[in-house]
């Protein structure tokens, strides 16, 4: 049975993105991801994206699109993922669960530095920030 998780690829206004260190999985340990979790069964994709964000990084999603869909098997779980791009949010990013944050121009994501699955997303949000639009949209609170 496939796990059904979001993510949010949180844009600022210097058109960087937010990377969360994995915590509490040891499989993992020392990778990025960016931010989200695991879709309630009753959930909508974006009311999970909702949840998580204000459960993972004290923000109200605002103003956000679906980037990419996407299926990966781990070893040990098979997990379908729906990538956000969030380009507008209210209260200041924060730690909520302790993780360590960091934001990084598209240019600068390093594959084998995240999670196996995001590391698809890479090459999307490469093509992306190398556009005028990318560059032109306001973000963040």
């Amino acid at each position: 049975m496939r796990i059904h998780v979001v993510a949010a690829v949180l844009r600022d206004r210097d058109g960087r993105v937010l990377l969360a260190e994995r915590c509490n999985d040891p499989a993992f340990s020392g990778l990025w991801e960016f931010p989200g979790g695991k879709t309630d069964p009753r959930e909508t994709p974006e009311l999970a994206l909702r949840r998580e964000l204000a459960e993972e990084l004290g923000i109200e999603a605002v103003r956000f699109e679906r980037l990419q869909a996407l299926d990966y098997d781990y070893p040990n779980r098979l997990v379908h993922l729906d990538f956000f791009l969030v380009t507008e949010w209210q209260s200041q990013v924060r730690p909520m669960d302790g993780q360590a944050l960091r934001w990084v121009l598209p240019a600068e994501l390093k594959t084998e530095e995240l999670m196996p699955a995001n590391g698809a997303l890479v090459e999307l949000l490469q093509s992306l920030s190398n556009s005028p639009a990318w560059r032109a949209t306001a973000a963040g609170a």
